[in-house]
């Protein structure tokens, strides 16, 4: 069973009563610990553990897309993770409600979520941490850690970018980057993922982000394995890299983009280095099954199919 390093009930309820007044009279908030459905997908996987998610999720204006990669969550259990931008354009609590919530929304009760750049069109991401409640991390902050089966998986607020918003910095010495140090430090697994919006690596036409490049640093430091974001709306992977993008067979992290999760699609331009496998125009999920000491990826897409996969050791 999972446990979130942070919790934050109290916060949650103060952030959405101080920020949300007039949403909260007009439309109800989802009870922030729904029960798991009697039949569909389940939390617990057949043999070892599974997470499966994307970013750039759900467009209020057209809602196909989430609705499809909804349905592809239906049918595989574990864990769901986010990776930012979960509700368009403004990730207030009308699109939450509007569009997230009869989609992804479903699966709530087993989502662990990262905020994008969507969510802090809204100061301080206020809709966000209240529909998300507790499972979103602490208000004001959005990073956040828990273990599923052998792995340590750690999410991370890379809206650092994001002036006078209320996001956290990701700079070196920073509060966010302090936390992510020392909790790597308490959690020495064998296997390490994190995850979070804005790639540092990224041949989509909104390429590299250098703002996470301290965050990154930390993480292959501590020789952590696997990296995934969104905000390129396309699929992409890349071998072992470093903090720089020079490849590293040795100690070097996965990254994992995947932007694909209902929204608008979009491009790629020129190809990095180290980018093994690009895929535009389609939206699906990342399937990871988390062994002991390695993991399994497959990215399928809405018709069913797997468009890439593979497997990785952990370090």
């Amino acid at each position: 069973m999972t446990t979130h390093a942070i919790r934050g009930v109290v916060g949650v309820t103060l952030i959405a009563a101080a920020l949300l007044p007039s949403c909260r009279e007009t439309r109800a908030l989802p009870a922030c610990h729904e029960p798991a459905p009697a039949s569909g997908a389940k939390l617990d996987a057949v043999g070892d553990p599974v997470v499966v998610g994307a970013g750039d999720i759900a467009l209020a204006s057209d809602t196909a897309g989430a609705e499809a990669t909804s349905k592809l969550l239906d049918t595989i259990d574990g864990h769901v993770i986010t990776l930012g931008d979960n509700a368009y354009e403004n990730a207030t609590l009308d699109d939450f409600l509007d569009a997230y919530h009869p989609t992804w929304g479903r699966h709530r009760w087993r989502t662990h979520p990262a905020a994008g750049n969507h969510e802090y069109n809204v100061p301080h991401a206020a809709p966000y941490f209240a529909y998300f409640c507790d499972a979103a991390g602490a208000p004001f902050k959005g990073y956040y850690s828990y273990d599923v089966g052998a792995w340590h998986l750690i999410v991370l607020n890379s809206n650092c970018a994001e002036t006078g918003s209320g996001a956290p910095d990701c700079d070196a010495g920073s509060e966010q980057e302090r936390w992510l140090r020392a909790d790597l430090a308490a959690h020495p697994a064998k296997c390490t993922a994190a995850y979070w919006h804005h790639p540092r690596f990224s041949s989509g036409s909104k390429g590299d982000d250098a703002t996470v490049q301290d965050l990154w640093q930390a993480l292959y430091e501590a020789g952590a394995d696997v990296v995934l974001s969104g905000h390129s709306h396309v699929y992409e992977r890349f071998g072992l890299q470093d903090p720089k993008g020079h490849a590293d067979p040795d100690r070097g992290i996965r990254e994992f983009v995947v932007g694909t999760g209902g929204a608008d699609l979009s491009g790629f331009d020129a190809s990095h280095a180290n980018s093994e496998a690009r895929q535009a125009g389609l939206h699906g999920v990342i399937k990871l099954t988390l062994h002991a000491d390695a993991y399994d990826w497959e990215f399928i897409t809405v018709d069913h199919v797997v468009h890439d996969s593979g497997r990785g050791v952990c370090h």
